[in-house]
């Protein structure tokens, strides 16, 4: 009965945390290297959690990785600057922006 209720130890994850805790902060870095070329390196962080997989999209196609001319992936793009252009200039506070970029479950 002991074996059944025996919890597993978190030495026995540690590697596997680690890995995925080094990996997030390389991506992290990669991510903020980018707002940071974008001249959006001063956004609060949840202004740029809430952005980041538009951001990854950006950067895979200006690397070349692929092209779009969908025109929902277009719209999101001009979305996403513009929200974050009304943000920065003070025309609306984060909450708005936030949750207009707020990507809503079909």
């Amino acid at each position: 009965m002991k074996a059944l209720t025996k919890k597993p130890t978190l030495q026995k994850f540690e590697p596997v945390l680690r890995k995925v805790l080094i990996e997030a902060e390389a991506e992290h870095r990669e991510l903020q290297e980018v707002f940071e070329l974008m001249g959006w390196g001063e956004l609060p962080e949840e202004l740029k959690i809430e952005i980041r997989d538009d951001i990854n999209a950006f950067k895979d196609e200006l690397s070349g990785d692929y092209s779009t001319c969908d025109p929902y992936v277009l719209q999101r793009r001009k979305s996403v600057c513009y929200w974050v252009n009304m943000y920065r200039s003070g025309m609306c506070s984060l909450k708005t922006a936030v949750s207009s970029l707020k990507v809503r479950p079909l």
